[in-house]
């Protein structure tokens, strides 16, 4: 009964939500490549080439992302971190970039990406500094607002260092303002929420989810279980709050993908996949995609699971069972038939007793209650399962901190006609 009044919150946060960011972007949750957790602030080019924030590096990720088929999956975004700029603004006010890292300049970095049919991204920050301590736009909203449209980004990150969060009411809305009155659709990423529970003041999510198109509310991921877990654990633990802000244009953002960097094993990157996807989060990897191992690479590209993440109804997930460390969270998704939805379902093993754990999925607990049933499909193995009536439960074997996912297709039966 407990997992039946879950699923109903579900639905009704769903259906309850009807505000958006009015400017057609963001529709789905936004897929692509990021620096900052793989690569950081690293500014030596001299001595590391290969990996500093450099033209280069944006060129070669962007690169990758086509030839290596992560575009075709739908990650089509390059986006700048900090410390891509120069510590000084130019004599006109403008920012620039470090000119010995990026000696085309931005425009041309934009131009390139672009010409792979991939979006460009930058970041910047609220305050007088980055948390770099580069330049930020305190006092220069409309000018670098402007400056960004005429440099043809696309997406912009703003981050909230050196500034003060009881102003962020009034500052995200107002560069948001002078971001919509350049006349080019620039995706916004905000850091709002997260600098605002950080000195325990209550964001106003209203107002955040009519500015922005998607926003930070924890901390930075790091490389490790450990971060992605205590990630996992917020979005559950505040999830009435969470899930009826998510939707078309407005999304919840629990920051990037780690797969196939240092921390993870191929159990929790999976997991991690799984679980980014069953959330419908934003999916921005950083990793280095020159050396990403090919088991790393197939779970970023599984296209069965980043479909649940990309469904058109784009409904969050929710955990609605948790115990002795077995979670179960379920998702809405398309098809649909009559009012009963099809579901994704993700049974998630925090245990590490060494041992897979065997768990029984029912149907009609978690709210798969249709009488035609579903054809139920395992998207990591890609192993269709049969046809399960909603009385029948699906038992499945899941490894220490990993998962499986589920997808429960809703079985439409055409009406009779005599």
């Amino acid at each position: 009964m407990e997992i039946l009044f879950q699923i109903c919150l579900v639905i009704s946060s769903f259906l309850s939500f009807s505000h958006c960011l009015d400017n057609g972007l963001a529709l789905s949750p936004p897929m692509g490549w990021l620096a900052w957790q793989r690569f950081r602030c690293n500014t030596d080019c001299v001595n590391d080439p290969k990996h500093c924030i450099s033209e280069r590096l944006f060129m070669e990720m962007a690169d990758l992302l086509v030839s290596e088929g992560y575009a075709k999956a739908g990650y089509n975004l390059i986006s700048l971190d900090d410390c891509w700029l120069d510590k000084e603004r130019g004599s006109d006010g403008r920012l620039k970039p470090d000119p010995f890292r990026f000696p085309s300049g931005i425009p041309a970095l934009a131009d390139y990406i672009h010409s792979r049919g991939l979006r460009f991204g930058i970041y910047e920050d609220y305050g007088n500094y980055t948390c770099a301590g580069y330049p930020g736009i305190l006092n220069n909203m409309k000018l670098d607002a402007e400056t960004f449209a005429e440099w043809q980004v696309d997406y912009v990150k703003l981050d909230g260092c050196y500034s003060f969060p009881s102003q962020m009411d009034k500052g995200y809305p107002e560069f948001g303002y002078f971001l919509n009155r350049t006349g080019r659709s620039m995706m916004y990423s905000c850091s709002w929420p997260f600098y605002q529970l950080v000195t325990k003041m209550e964001p106003d999510y209203e107002a955040i989810s009519k500015t922005c198109n998607l926003w930070r509310n924890f901390e930075d991921i790091q490389d490790s279980w450990q971060s992605v877990t205590a990630i996992i654990d917020y979005y559950g633990d505040n999830q009435d709050t969470l899930i009826p802000l998510a939707g078309p244009g407005h999304w919840n953002d629990p920051d990037m993908l780690i797969i196939g960097n240092f921390g993870l094993s191929y159990e929790q990157s999976r997991a991690q996949m799984c679980m980014w996807a069953i959330m419908a989060s934003p999916l921005l990897m950083s990793v280095d995609l020159r050396t990403i191992r090919p088991e790393f690479k197939a779970i970023l590209l599984n296209t069965e699971i980043i479909a649940v993440n990309q469904d058109p109804l784009g409904v969050q997930g929710r955990r609605v069972y948790k115990k002795q460390g077995i979670e179960i969270w379920t998702k809405p998704v398309l098809p649909k038939s009559g009012k009963k939805y099809s579901w994704a379902v993700v049974v998630l093993n925090r245990r590490v007793d060494g041992t897979p754990s065997q768990v029984t999925v029912p149907l009609r607990e978690l709210g798969l209650d249709s009488e035609d049933g579903y054809h139920a499909r395992e998207l990591n193995e890609h192993k269709d399962i049969g046809i399960i009536l909603p009385d029948q439960a699906i038992q499945v074997d899941v490894n220490p901190s990993g998962v499986v996912m589920l997808k429960c297709t809703i079985i439409r039966v055409p009406p009779f006609s005599p």
